[in-house]
């Protein structure tokens, strides 16, 4: 399944990049990553939509969102596949938030908990489940259930 980040704002943070870059790799094909110049709610919904494909699977993360395991969301892409669906494409909002809009355009509303993250973080803790999900579709014994 291809894979793409759509996220507002650029990450600078060398270490953080490196990290992202370490998860990057470990997907194959690696993500595209699509930043967002900054801007008000609108001009950055009118941004992100350029980027959205009418074909993928849509996943958004708002704090709104569903709380899942690494296995209900594993269990989501592969429900995504299964319906013809070969393009997953995550999308990570500003400080301000995404619009109505964008949270519409949705197949999955999606929260990383009820705490408020770094938004460069968010990147990463995608990647990483991304990767989670394909080693638990795979069998791999990358994930463990407790």
């Amino acid at each position: 399944m291809k894979f793409s980040l759509i996220a507002v704002g650029k990450m600078k943070d060398r270490a953080q990049r490196a990290l992202y870059d370490d998860y990057a790799v470990r997907l194959s094909p690696p993500p595209t990553l699509i930043e967002i110049p900054q801007a008000n709610g609108q001009a950055e919904a009118q941004a992100i939509e350029k980027h959205i494909d009418a074909q993928a699977f849509v996943v958004v993360l708002d704090e709104r969102g569903k709380l899942l395991t690494s296995m209900e969301f594993a269990n989501s892409l592969q429900t995504a596949m299964n319906n013809g669906k070969s393009h997953l494409q995550v999308i990570i909002g500003g400080a301000e938030g995404l619009t109505d809009g964008i949270r519409a355009r949705a197949n999955l509303m999606l929260a990383f908990g009820k705490m408020t993250w770094p938004h460069m973080m968010v990147r990463i803790m995608v990647l990483e489940q991304v990767y989670r999900a394909r080693q638990i579709l795979a069998g791999h014994p990358y994930h463990r259930e407790g």
